[in-house]
């Protein structure tokens, strides 16, 4: 029996579901199409943070995005300590072929090197299809504007994860840099991708 081997680049972009626009005015020209990213709601989340999500992935990677009905925060999801989230859990209980940036705040953890709980502000899958942010760390003693800057970069740094994309050393101000246990490295980034991880996801 003849074995099949399907390239590796079919497999990943068969993952994305695509949905297309049309135009009323544009009805006879070719269907464009995009990919999609539902945005799920992890508990309660004040729907301003859900809207900042969508509109600046939309406008960052020009993909269509959909917010999902709040599903509920359970207990299984827990970390050790029982006082936070474990982001690995999430990633693997909500893991899906549609794209999926899963969206809390409650506190989120991974474990890294000697620490079993190293609290985050997200993790995704390189690559892959899932992703989670919470905004639990973003919003210390800081303006409202901090937190929505905070916000729209790291919801765009998981999913440059999902598309492949490796934590930056190229440019300090690369949205793609290893936080390094810090939100000052967050801050000084812009929201913007350096040429070299740019030309990775094209």
């Amino acid at each position: 029996m003849k074995k099949i081997i399907i390239p590796l680049f079919i497999l990943f972009s068969s993952c994305y579901c695509k949905e297309p626009i049309k135009s009323p005015k544009e009805l006879s020209k070719p269907v464009i199409y995009v990919k999609v990213i539902y945005i799920q709601p992890l508990g309660d989340v004040n729907i301003e943070y859900l809207k900042i999500v969508k509109n600046s992935v939309e406008s960052f990677y020009g993909f269509k995005c959909v917010i999902k009905d709040k599903v509920p925060l359970t207990t299984d999801l827990l970390a050790a300590s029982r006082i936070r989230y474990d982001a690995g859990k999430i990633l693997s209980k909500f893991n899906t072929n549609e794209n999926l940036l899963i969206l809390t705040e409650k506190d989120i953890a991974c474990r890294k090197n000697q620490y079993p709980e190293w609290g985050i502000l997200g993790l995704g899958y390189r690559p892959g299809t899932t992703c989670v942010v919470s905004t639990f760390r973003m919003k210390r003693n800081v303006s409202k504007l901090i937190i929505i800057d905070r916000l729209k970069k790291v919801a765009i740094h998981e999913i440059g994860h999902n598309l492949g994309l490796d934590h930056c050393e190229n440019d300090i101000h690369c949205l793609m840099n290893d936080a390094r246990g810090t939100i000052k490295q967050v801050d000084t980034e812009k929201i913007w991708l350096c040429s070299k991880c740019w030309n990775l996801i094209k």
